[in-house]
């Protein structure tokens, strides 16, 4: 069983996972949730998903990070971009500064370290997915 965090009017929440029956590229319809796996290359089809899935096989897979970029940035998906399978805490700022909006954790996971992770810094001087360049703080000459 799994938990899912999710945002809910701008706060993050803890929830049960949602029963949602995930398609892939090859059998995605339009209103369905699409999962993809991090070696996929993303598609303009996707773009009608409402929620996308990224499936992580393993914490040290760094790949859906750039997955979920592409998505945001080269696709233009504006949807819930949600981190399944091997999703820890140590990295959810990073998904975040990704794109990513919503988590699906396993249940070993405690979320009162898990919602402590997602902000760790309040200010940042790279852009991200999520965040342009003309909001980011300003280096002082």
């Amino acid at each position: 069983m799994t938990q899912l965090l999710s945002q809910h009017h701008g706060r993050w929440q803890i929830g049960a996972n949602e029963n949602i029956t995930w398609r892939t590229a090859e059998s995605f319809t339009k209103g369905c949730a699409l999962v993809l796996s991090v070696d996929s290359e993303p598609q303009l089809d996707g773009v009608e998903a409402d929620l996308i899935g990224i499936e992580f096989p393993a914490f040290t897979d760094g790949r859906g990070l750039s997955l979920a970029v592409l998505l945001r940035q080269r696709v233009g998906f504006t949807g819930d971009l949600r981190a399944l399978g091997a999703v820890q805490e140590d990295v959810l700022h990073f998904m975040l500064r990704c794109g990513f909006t919503s988590f699906a954790l396993s249940e070993d996971r405690d979320p009162h370290i898990v919602l402590a992770q997602l902000a760790p810094y309040s200010q940042h001087y790279q852009a991200s997915a999520r965040q342009h360049l003309s909001s980011l703080v300003r280096l002082r000459d």
